[in-house]
């Protein structure tokens, strides 16, 4: 048991040194030299907040699928399949195709990603069938889907400004979008921390918690309310990044770790992503200009590890 322990430190000592690496190859992917007002300029103002938005939104949906998987109890758990990821981008899409808020508010985007995410996730606040979580999630999503298609049938001239809230992409955000999710996102992050002990009751069972003290409903609604809380802060940023949420609470369990280890990988995972999008996109074009969006990555290799997953777990 210590062997194993000690190995689990010694490969998150690992990811953590890689941070530094991925880092670096995320702000210098599109290949600008660094030399020169304009391109430090573009570096400043464009490179590193689509950098610091891939770690806070992927942080934000490790932890979230992290808390989700614990207090459900399934491994298949996460943002995207329990309707809270789908409905906080519905919420924002719906939001800015009736004009409810701006296109560029970066509160008004926050905001309605709430709305949505909580609605989207309130039927799972009390749900105790979790070995049909997925399916229900599923059938869930693809209702919100539907709305979502509804929305787009509307106006169809605001497909284009859509696309990147459906697939998923970090490009294009400011300080200014990070100057009001960062301190969102870090705050329930902390919270999810500081209720580390409220999962680790919960994780066994809801009679567990009872014969402890722990009202299993009130500790769940807790969690849920920080899992979609973080859901929406990511999904306001970066739309619907799919697959993080459910392949790092696994990375996390074969680390030992808990929520800040959540919360690094998640940072780590997305960012790399995108970094691996930016040179996909690049390749693909032959220009620097035209870039593949992070959801398209995230989704393929996410897929992949689904069926990994799936067929890992016993019928």
């Amino acid at each position: 048991m210590k062997a194993t322990y000690r190995w689990g430190a010694v490969r998150g000592a690992a990811w953590i040194a890689l941070l530094p690496v991925v880092a670096a190859a995320h702000v210098l992917a599109p290949g600008r030299p660094l030399t020169g007002a304009l391109n430090q300029r573009i570096l400043w103002e464009l490179g590193v907040p689509r950098l610091l938005t891939a770690l806070l939104a992927g942080a934000a949906l490790g932890v979230a699928g992290y808390v989700l998987q614990a207090v459900l109890r399934n491994p298949m758990a996460a943002p995207e399949f329990t309707g809270v990821n789908p409905g906080a981008v519905l919420g924002v899409l719906a939001a800015l195709t009736l004009g409810v808020v701006p296109a560029d508010s970066a509160v008004g985007a926050l905001v309605a990603a709430v709305v949505g995410g909580a609605l989207g996730g309130a039927a799972f606040a009390s749900m105790r069938d979790t070995a049909n979580l997925v399916v229900y999630g599923l059938l869930g999503s693809a209702l919100l889907a539907g709305f979502t298609t509804m929305l787009l049938a509307y106006q169809p001239g605001r497909f284009g400004n859509a696309l990147r809230w459906l697939i998923g992409s970090v490009e294009g955000r400011v300080w200014e979008h990070l100057s009001v999710a960062w301190w969102w996102i870090a705050g329930w992050i902390a919270l999810a921390w500081l209720s580390s002990a409220v999962l680790a009751v919960l994780s066994p069972g809801d009679d567990h918690a009872a014969s402890l003290g722990l009202p299993p409903v009130a500790g769940r609604a807790v969690a849920l309310t920080v899992a979609i809380a973080l859901t929406a802060g990511a999904a306001s940023l970066a739309g619907a990044i799919a697959f993080v949420g459910l392949v790092v609470p696994h990375a996390v369990r074969r680390l030992r770790g808990g929520v800040l280890t959540a919360a690094l990988l998640g940072g780590l995972t997305l960012a790399g992503a995108d970094a691996l999008a930016q040179f996909a996109g690049r390749a693909l074009a032959g220009t620097q200009r035209l870039g593949l969006p992070t959801g398209v990555v995230t989704a393929l290799a996410g897929a992949a590890v689904l069926v990994y997953i799936a067929r890992k777990e016993p019928a």
